[in-house]
């Protein structure tokens, strides 16, 4: 078999992309990330890990419901501006709803919980992304 006539290996895919792992830009495009400023957090009533959280989104307030105690203190949000999946459907978490999410860098244990903010100040209700 001269050169020309030398099977061709398919490429290998990339160890590190899984097609799980991966979504598409339009798939991205269907979230909406915005800026959220606590204005009220308080212990959930009926959950031993979740913090209830009142937060303004330059148009509207929405109550959130966070797995955050034993991580964060409810009085240290207030003030924070946070990044919320906006158009998240709401659900109910021990009894109560939750209308969007938070986002949180956690390790891989969750011993150590940080949640995603501004370094600076930015209007409520901000765009992200």
């Amino acid at each position: 078999m001269s050169e020309e006539q030398t099977p061709v290996e398919p490429a290998a895919e990339p160890a590190t992309s899984k097609p799980s792992d991966t979504i598409n830009f339009d798939d991205f495009l269907k979230v909406k990330l915005r800026v959220g400023k606590v204005i009220s957090a308080e212990n959930h009533p009926n959950a031993d890990k979740l913090l209830l959280l009142q937060v303004d989104l330059g148009d509207e307030q929405r109550q959130i419901c966070a797995g955050l105690k034993g991580h964060y203190e409810a009085a240290d949000l207030v003030g924070k501006n946070l990044i919320l999946v906006a158009n998240l459907a709401p659900r109910k978490m021990r009894g109560l709803e939750s209308q969007g999410m938070l986002l949180a860098a956690s390790t891989a244990d969750h011993e150590q919980v940080i949640v995603l903010t501004t370094d600076a100040d930015i209007a409520p209700g901000s765009n992200v992304g």
